[in-house]
């Protein structure tokens, strides 16, 4: 099947999804807000007021031990001030994806170990983007949201396409050689990187979140070398290595070693990760509780 025969096929899957979520208004004013390089902490404290639902997320994450604060902050415009635009852009997201699929009809035990490893992973790349090399190349706080929405399509698969994802967890209850994009492959034709992909682009993400979620199983196929797409494919890997357990341990993986030379990563310093990103995975506590999995 050709790359554009794919295409079509996942656009027609998604199309045919009825009620798919959507981000909420104030996420798409906070992106056309944030878009103008003169928008003030005001302005973005304005859009948020009109959902004051929102706002009292950001201010809970912003006070949360993730951020370390030493002192309250008691204003989405305080907010803003304090830990950035880009930062508050992100959290507005992380929580808007939360909520979108909360509460849907979906395995629970399935949905909180999706959710946990997908903080685990924005952590990781979060923890990656501050250090060495990729600590230049990468936004924390980009690479945070990347890392949360990587594997959204497994969500949309779950909640949204029922046949398709009992017959994936039927045939991975037995196969421990493929991978989930192998196996998506020959049991639904498509993988959860394509429909995830597919989505951000229909929300109006930045592109490199959608080239984040597309390829980090395989960042050499991306047109062109890209940091967000390396950072979230060694996060994977080391959230997997860290947390899956003994069950889980042939989808850990590896990492492509073009990317550890690009990113000058050893074997060292993915080790030296592993207890910085258990320490960021607890700080991170409250993203667990917006999705109302604690």
């Amino acid at each position: 099947m050709t790359v554009a025969a794919i295409d079509d096929k996942v656009r027609r899957v998604v199309s045919s999804i009825r009620n798919l979520p959507t981000p909420p208004i104030v996420f798409e004013q906070i992106q056309k807000v944030m878009s103008d390089p003169r928008a003030s902490a005001t302005q973005v404290g304005a859009v948020l007021s009109e959902d004051p639902a929102m706002s009292v997320k950001v201010l809970k994450l912003t006070n949360s031990a993730f951020y370390g604060l030493s002192r309250e902050v008691s204003s989405v415009k305080h907010a803003v001030v304090i830990i950035g635009m880009e930062a508050v852009k992100n959290l507005v997201l992380s929580a808007s994806v939360l909520d979108m699929f909360k509460g849907k009809n979906v395995d629970k035990d399935y949905q909180e170990r999706f959710w946990r490893h997908s903080l685990a992973v924005a952590c990781c790349c979060r923890v990656l983007s501050r250090r060495g090399r990729s600590g230049r190349l990468v936004d924390p706080e980009i690479s945070f949201s990347a890392g949360l929405l990587h594997d959204i399509g497994k969500m949309v698969i779950s909640c949204y396409l029922p046949e398709e994802f009992a017959r994936f967890r039927e045939v991975r209850a037995t196969d421990r050689v493929l991978t989930d994009v192998q196996l998506e492959e020959q049991v639904c034709g498509f993988t959860h990187t394509q429909i995830g992909a597919y989505l951000a682009a229909h929300w109006k993400l930045p592109q490199q979140l959608c080239n984040a979620i597309a390829y980090h199983h395989r960042p050499d196929s991306c047109k062109q070398p890209s940091p967000i797409v390396m950072v979230t494919h060694v996060g994977d890997y080391i959230a997997k290595k860290v947390f899956f357990d003994r069950d889980e341990a042939h989808l850990v993986g590896s990492v492509e070693s073009q990317v550890m030379e690009s990113l000058r990563l050893d074997d060292e310093d993915l080790a030296d990760i592993d207890d910085v990103l258990r320490a960021e995975f607890q700080r991170a506590e409250t993203f667990m509780q917006i999705a109302s999995l604690d």
